[in-house]
């Protein structure tokens, strides 16, 4: 079965979609916050990359 990415419904801060990245890599969420807040600053296009990924990553199925 193919790996697929998705927005995290229950581990969610926001949104899910650091959550969601941090399932599909399989890495802590906390980390992949953390590289967010840090490219927000350093770079200045993190909010428009969240916002994107709010678009265009889907939320995934629920499991039970």
């Amino acid at each position: 079965m193919a790996k697929r990415l998705y927005r995290n419904r229950h581990d969610k801060m926001v949104a899910g979609v650091c959550s969601g990245l941090g399932e599909y890599f399989d890495i802590d969420p906390t980390i992949i916050r953390l590289a967010w807040v840090l490219f927000c600053f350093l770079a200045g296009g993190g909010v428009i990359a969240y916002l994107v990924g709010m678009i265009v990553i889907p939320y995934g199925p629920d499991v039970q």
